[in-house]
């Protein structure tokens, strides 16, 4: 039964969702403002978080950002705003989804299932290791050179996906098909920022220059 902590003030959207994913055979632990939900995170955690970004007390960037710092459990966001930028800087953030309300629940539950089959696809304690880099695949961490990188879930993702296959170039539609779950649009800078943020956490390990850019193509390994 997964455990689900929805951070939302919306008292109606809130006992909904509740109620909903209870019938889906969730365990539901609600949370009705940002400090309400950083206490119950801090309790009793959970599998998966939604949470709401305008939120009294804490707002839900700042939560996002605090669990982040311990933990990599999938956090979905719920929000009304609708600007790509905006979506970007969630996801940078750390948030590994962005539901636009109003959502269907149906919709809801889709993206909550996929969220929790990638969070339990990896047996606990399986490590993929590529020159210097050792990615725990469980624990979504990772350590360059012997130094803890700290990435975002979707960072820590899209160099995984790289290390899987070392020699294969991957274009950005790829990358961003099989990290996010979701269709490519065209002109879309999502991959080439998270790229850039990915180096610069690298560079003090001096392993970013592993990550090499296919003029034209998109991105790859470099195996020495």
């Amino acid at each position: 039964m997964p455990h689900i902590l929805i951070i939302e003030d919306d008292t109606d959207i809130n006992n909904s969702t509740a109620a909903y994913l209870r019938r889906k055979g969730c365990l539901c632990t609600q949370a009705f403002s940002g400090t309400e939900g950083r206490r119950l995170w801090r309790e009793g955690g959970g599998d998966l978080l939604l949470v709401d970004l305008m939120l009294p007390g804490l707002s839900g960037s700042e939560l996002i950002e605090e669990i982040r710092r311990s933990s990599r459990t999938p956090v979905i966001v719920l929000s009304a705003k609708t600007e790509l930028s905006d979506k970007v800087e969630l996801l940078g953030l750390g948030a590994d989804d962005y539901l636009t309300k109003p959502y269907q629940m149906e919709e809801l539950w889709a993206r909550v299932q996929v969220q929790l089959r990638h969070a339990s696809a990896f047996p606990a304690g399986q490590v993929l290791r590529f020159r210097a880099w050792e990615l725990h695949l469980s624990e979504m961490t990772l350590t360059a050179a012997g130094q803890p990188v700290n990435l975002t879930a979707h960072e820590f993702r899209i160099v995984e996906l790289l290390a899987g296959r070392p020699r294969r170039v991957f274009t950005k539609q790829q990358i961003y098909e099989a990290v996010w779950q979701d269709a490519y649009a065209v002109e879309d800078k999502t991959i080439a920022v998270h790229i850039s943020n990915i180096r610069a956490k690298l560079r003090p390990s001096g392993t970013d220059g592993y990550i090499q850019t296919v003029w034209g193509i998109g991105f790859k390994l470099a195996e020495s």
